[in-house]
């Protein structure tokens, strides 16, 4: 195994498991990642969670879509999600509004300023993620896919 990472967080042992090693790796690249998508995201003042929402709403549509299915699709959980949606609200971004059918629900819909934003974001994201995940080539980024569902499998 390489020593890269006890070298990076000064460990001095070596890794008791082989898989403590991978999974450190895990959560230090995870890290690494968030930190550099988070600081992209502020030239647009948005979150990292409130982009995944901004592209599920893109995604549904015009029909749009409830806030529990939003929730249900998002990468990682928000257990205050109505206040994410009220932030991208009040920024217009999305607009909410009750069901014709069923007033108990609750219908968002990305707006045509959320629309212009996250195309906007499209192509500098797009050549973030190459930058950073795009140099280990097609194949291993395969690889690493599968191995990653593979480690999610239960």
């Amino acid at each position: 195994m390489s020593a890269k990472l006890a070298a990076e967080i000064h460990q001095t042992k070596p890794f008791a498991l082989p898989e403590e090693e991978a999974m450190l790796n895990l959560v230090r690249t995870h890290e690494f990642l968030l930190q550099r998508q988070t600081e992209f995201f502020k030239q647009f003042q948005l979150t990292p969670t409130q982009y995944n929402i901004l592209r599920i709403l893109r995604g549904a549509g015009k029909e749009g879509i409830t806030c529990s299915h939003a929730s249900e699709r998002m990468i990682k959980a928000d257990p205050d999600i109505t206040r994410l949606f009220d932030r991208l609200e009040t920024r217009k971004l999305i607009r909410r509004e009750r069901s014709a059918e069923d007033r108990r629900v609750v219908i968002s819909r990305i707006t045509g300023d959320g629309l212009e934003l996250i195309e906007t974001i499209d192509k500098p994201l797009a050549d973030l993620l190459k930058r950073h995940i795009g140099r280990i080539g097609r194949k291993r980024i395969a690889e690493l896919i599968d191995i990653l569902e593979s480690i999610r499998e239960d």
